[in-house]
């Protein structure tokens, strides 16, 4: 399975994984697109990231100039603290730098900051990087980084996986602008999903189906079949249901649904779970089933369940979120949801078989279709 490594990173705490450049190229790019002022002028934080590694500091120091920035800071975590110690490799980076100190190496982050053409070649790039030791370990909790991250207009980064509900609350309490990398899953967090519904908090534009491959250390163990090493010795691993989570807009957003009618639906949709079939209801929640995102009527004004995967075709002004059901109560104490018809549970049953996790929406009534 490809995401076996994922599933044991998250165990270990060993979710050191690094971002394709062209990944990181393709989302950006999308927001430059819709407003080409996007990052000019900003300060960029980009926390968990070690240039050594860290494609997203690479393509930031590169890019520096064309998309306006006024500083670019990226910090790295200690070695220790990765919980990665047994497969640490030190990098060239920072071995042949007169900063270089070898008490420090595995206890101290360190800190990379770009603002200046340092090196008078006559442009700014990553050959002006500038760095030194942090006083900790470069945890994104500790003081220390959460000034940086108080500094900032925009964070970006890939971080780990096992911590995403945490790092976006450390994120969302300093009221910042983001666009990060995680697991689809995060959309079913109670922690995560409240955002969503409020559109404090939406799908990037570029990653919307299938999986992406994340290059990982030299030294990582790897389990599965879902991994190649290439010609220079890299190694890589493919991980399932990757997404992006932003705050910032962009314009496929705006973008509504082309649906069709829900007679149409039940006469020529593709899927044999809708053709020829009646909409099913759910037992116990107000709401009819939308097994498929494309399977959505355009022509009815009630509550529907839809997959998390509808998040990637979302329009707030087409459609509002009203609420999300099963496996646990996300957003309502039970039997005060007017919609809830059986108190006993939150969770979404047909004909008393669990559903997966849907997503409630109703059909903006002032939209024209």
């Amino acid at each position: 399975m490809a995401n076996s490594n994922l599933r044991e990173a998250n165990k270990a705490k060993n979710d050191e994984f690094y971002t394709q450049y062209v990944d990181i190229q393709k989302e950006m790019n999308s927001y430059m697109e819709y407003n080409p002022d996007v990052f000019r002028g900003k300060t960029v934080l980009l926390p968990c990231d070690d240039p050594e590694w860290s494609n997203f500091t690479k393509f930031f120091a590169q890019n520096f100039e064309n998309f306006g920035l006024k500083k670019l800071i990226s910090t790295s975590y200690a070695h220790e603290s990765k919980k990665i110690q047994d497969y640490y490799q030190l990098s060239l980076f920072e071995s042949e730098s007169p900063q270089f100190d070898e008490s420090k190496t595995k206890t101290h982050g360190k800190i990379f900051t770009l603002t200046r053409d340092s090196n008078k070649s006559g442009a700014i790039d990553i050959d002006d990087l500038e760095w030194q030791y942090l006083d900790g370990d470069g945890d994104f909790r500790s003081e220390e980084v959460k000034a940086l991250r108080d500094e900032a207009d925009i964070i970006i980064t890939n971080p780990p996986f096992s911590l995403f509900r945490e790092f976006l609350s450390w994120i969302m309490e300093a009221d910042k602008s983001f666009i990060i990398i995680g697991n689809q899953n995060a959309i079913t967090y109670k922690e995560v999903f409240p955002y969503i519904m409020e559109n404090k908090l939406w799908l990037g534009v570029s990653i919307h189906s299938g999986d992406r491959e994340f290059r990982v250390p030299d030294s990582y163990p790897l389990a599965s079949a879902g991994y190649r090493i290439d010609e220079n010795g890299n190694k890589y691993i493919r991980v399932k249901g990757v997404r992006w989570f932003t705050n910032i807009d962009h314009g496929r957003r705006h973008e509504p649904l082309a649906l069709m009618s829900m007679a149409d639906n039940i006469k020529f949709s593709k899927h044999r779970e809708v053709r020829n079939r009646e909409y099913a209801k759910y037992d116990n929640y107000a709401a009819i089933e939308i097994p498929f995102t494309d399977a959505i009527p355009i022509d009815y004004d009630e509550l529907m369940g839809v997959p998390i995967t509808f998040l990637d075709k979302y329009c707030p002004e087409q459609f509002e979120i009203i609420d999300a059901i099963n496996r646990y109560a996300l957003l309502d104490v039970l039997g005060t949801n007017e919609y809830v018809q059986n108190a006993k549970s939150h969770t979404c049953n047909i004909n008393g078989k669990a559903t997966y996790f849907r997503i409630i929406i109703r059909r903006k009534k002032d939209y024209e279709n």
